[in-house]
């Protein structure tokens, strides 16, 4: 329009005509109210559609961790478990793991406040009107919070990943905040409070520093001198060293240690030559300390005290463990050098999650959806790039860090789902998407910025039609598009509803004899026993030994250490709680005849006979014998290959030192392992979810068939389970758009297997209605995992 556009400052520009009596914009108090009421709109969407309990995957670790104050996975993450044990502890909902729900949901919802406030200020040279800005803000955060990933994540406390955005979040309204201050101490304040959000948020995951480039663009833009300062320069000196770790470097002595040594008394020097009594260069080291402390004293602090989740045993300052935990050295990642995959194909990956984000429930529509939301995306970032290219730049500079920084960065193996027509590719053992939950919301801003140029483009069209109010007013219903992803992804970002993790740890660990050994596959057939376990207090008598980490010293170490608790027949299934008639002791009701107390003694020894020294020193890898074996007695196990690993030689360890004291179990989320690697299938005798190691060869009799799908199947102890301690309605009810998250759909599966294969042998022993029932259940689980939705 002629004549109507005017500078409001020098950075950003605004159509002059339609923002008569609006005032100047840039130095408008901030709309805190307005975001706190974006924050609860978001939070409402959240605790709509809340998980009830736990979930797959890392889920019941956090838990469980936050609940015992323990060391998840490595890094660590002191931050979070801090935090939401302490969050924990509020009485917000009865079940403790919706309260660490809540926490997601709580985090993530303050994280679109402050995207909220970052977004209304960065639309100031788009769009005019107030309301209107406010209405494309949130119309942006909402698109934001309801992208699929971002919504799925924050229903749920499955990573520790909505503490990251909420500290990225954060830290770039801090940066916005700064840009806009006054030069002089009052604004360099907000520098040293940046330094320790970043170092604090480090101690959570690395992925809350990922905004540190767009800091950079900001003061570099702003005032570069900022930078020379010599409280700026040891701030971020110290911040470089405390999130590399380098620092211990200086400890260890030899060239590096020594260079960085003469490096930082330099840097410290020099700043406190140029100003001994500047109050910042104490202050942001300070900040930089504080902020980083929790690696690297609350984590060995607590390791110390073996608390019951204590993974990688970082115990000892500065110690070897220390390092690798918070190096993440378990996971034994190649140099960046050498990809796991092609750049090209992680790029797809990563662009392949990205469509996911708008509409994942409306199939080929969801397709149009991405390309509607990357357009307005790339439009505001343009638009915002246009009027105000300090933070048009800053904000390439962020998406390029949560995209294309971050898939080079991970160096990701080819996507679960990714080219399924390609089988044989080397492949991620599930979906990555919650790694580029940063991405996701973070773009919901930019779609704010879009929607804002889209309204201010259809006022223009519109010209000297009406008033300029009206010509806004008739701009707004654009906004509705914000509700797409709301509409498009509800019905499978939820996670109401679904109990079937926590059901299942109940249903396998009540499958076991009280005091018994069950040995477990990975993390879906283990982290949410440990949850039941440590959360809810379900059979903390079962010895859980995980095949995946007794690849790992600390947790063979732990094993041994365990005290067994006392079997608490209050907790257990009544299966193995005492009969009711006088004078009966503890018993298993699927046999006939009374059972003495003494059939399950407290255990007084340890799972391993070996020491801790002895178990340290075991190899990784052995060779044997071809066919070789080893028996225990009666029992003979087989090698089913000529190398045994860690894990094979601590479960043959355990099957030694505990045949004939304490019942051995196998899961049968193990898969063929008892039987291809250890020969074991003339001895185990399937048991529900388990399969119980017996001390000589299986004769078959009145209870005990040989079932076609099952192996040895104990008929009675079987048929008890399933109809009165399994979940079987759980597993069984409707779900519309199926098992989502194929990767765990193992898990759902295995009731299939399981009610599927007791049908078989119940039919064979003439008991049809139970057949026909057990084998409904089996079919009505195969049909939700069959509807999963392909994406």
């Amino acid at each position: 329009m002629k004549g109507e556009n005017v500078t409001v400052t020098s950075a950003s520009s605004t159509a002059g005509g339609e923002r008569a009596g609006y005032g100047n914009v840039d130095q408008e108090r901030p709309p805190y109210l307005w975001a706190g009421l974006t924050a609860v709109v978001v939070l409402a969407i959240y605790l709509a559609t809340l998980a009830p309990t736990t979930a797959f995957w890392d889920t019941s670790e956090y838990i469980a961790a936050a609940k015992v104050l323990g060391i998840p996975h490595p890094p660590g993450n002191p931050l979070f478990v801090i935090l939401a044990h302490s969050f924990g502890l509020l009485p917000l909902a009865a079940s403790y793991a919706v309260r660490i729900n809540l926490f997601a949901a709580v985090t993530s919802a303050a994280s679109a406040g402050l995207w909220f406030l970052v977004a209304e200020r960065w639309l100031r040279g788009i769009v005019a009107p107030r309301w209107a800005r406010y209405a494309a803000a949130f119309g942006g955060v909402l698109v934001g919070a309801t992208s699929w990933t971002v919504w799925n994540q924050s229903t749920v406390n499955e990573k520790v990943y909505t503490v990251s955005l909420l500290s990225i979040a954060l830290v770039m309204w801090l940066v916005v905040r700064w840009g806009d201050d006054e030069p002089g101490t009052h604004r360099d304040r907000w520098l040293v409070l940046i330094a320790y959000v970043l170092a604090l948020t480090s101690t959570n995951h690395l992925m809350g520093v990922l905004a540190l480039p767009a800091l950079v663009v900001y003061v570099l833009w702003t005032d570069w001198r900022t930078v020379l300062r010599p409280w700026a320069i040891v701030t971020f000196y110290a911040l470089l060293l405390a999130l590399t770790g380098e620092w211990i470097a200086m400890l260890h002595g030899g060239t590096e240690g020594g260079l960085l040594i003469l490096l930082t008394l330099g840097v410290l020097g020099y700043a406190v030559w140029k100003t001994p009594r500047d109050p910042l260069v104490y202050l942001g080291l300070l900040a930089v300390i504080v902020g980083i402390s929790l690696n690297y004293f609350w984590l060995p602090l607590r390791a110390a005290q073996y608390p019951a989740i204590n993974e990688g045993e970082p115990v000892g300052f500065l110690s070897q463990s220390l390092q690798d935990v918070l190096n993440r050295v378990q996971y034994g990642k190649p140099p960046l050098s050498q990809r796991q995959a092609t750049f090209g194909a992680q790029l797809a990956n990563f662009w392949q999650y990205f469509s996911w984000q708008f509409a994942r429930d409306w199939g080929q529509l969801g397709a149009a959806a991405t390309v509607l939301f990357t357009l307005l995306g790339l439009t505001g970032l343009w638009e915002l790039w246009k009027r105000d290219r300090r933070a048009g730049i800053a904000c390439v500079a962020l998406l390029a860090t949560l995209s294309l920084g971050l898939v080079y960065y991970m160096n990701f193996k080819y996507g679960f789902s990714q080219y399924p027509g390609e089988p044989s590719l080397p492949r991620e053992v599930r979906e990555r998407d919650y790694f580029f939950v940063g991405s996701f919301a973070v773009y919901g801003a930019f779609v704010a910025l879009g929607l804002g140029a889209l309204m201010r483009g259809v006022v223009e069209f519109l010209r000297d039609r009406g008033t300029p109010v009206s010509r806004w007013a008739m701009a707004s219903p654009v906004l509705a598009l914000a509700l797409i992803p709301l509409l498009g992804n509800h019905a499978t970002a939820s996670r109401a509803h679904e109990t079937i993790p926590r059901d299942f740890a109940y249903d396998i660990l009540q499958s076991v004899e009280p005091y018994g050994i069950l040995i477990t596959a990975g993390d879906n057939d283990t982290f949410p026993l440990w949850y039941a376990q440590e959360v809810e207090g379900i059979r903390r008598d079962v010895t859980l030994a995980n095949l995946s980490l007794m690849n790992t010293r600390w947790h063979l170490r732990q094993l041994r250490r365990r005290v067994t608790p006392a079997f608490d027949p209050s907790r257990a299934a009544s299966l193995w709680k005492p009969r009711e008639e006088p004078g009966v002791a503890l018993t298993d009701s699927t046999r006939t005849g009374k059972k003495d107390a003494g059939q399950w003694p407290l255990p007084t020894q340890p799972v391993f006979s070996l020491t801790e020294v002895q178990l340290d020193s075991l190899p990784e890898a052995m060779q044997v014998p071809a066919k070789g074996g080893i028996a225990f007695g009666n029992l003979r196990l087989d090698f089913g290959q000529d190398v045994l690993m860690l894990q094979d030689l601590a479960s043959i360890f355990l099957i030694r030192d505990n045949l004939g004291k304490r019942p051995v179990f196998f899961s049968w989320s193990d898969g063929g392992y008892p039987d291809q690697t250890l020969g074991l299938s003339p001895y185990l005798v399937s048991q529900g979810f388990v399969r119980k190691l017996m001390p000589k060869p299986v004769v078959p009799n009145d209870s005990i068939v040989l079932n076609p799908s099952l192996g040895y199947l104990d008929v009675p102890r079987t048929e008890k389970l399933l109809w009165d301690v399994y979940h079987w309605r759980s597993a069984a009810r409707p779900r519309p758009h199926g098992w989502v998250d194929q990767p765990s759909s193992s898990i759902l599966q295995l009731y299939a297997v399981i009610y599927g294969g007791a049908a078989k042998s119940l039919a064979t022993a003439g008991q049809k209605a139970e057949a026909s029932r057990a084998d409904s259940v089996a079919n009505a689980v195969s049909r939700s995992l069959g509807r999963g939705n392909p994406f």
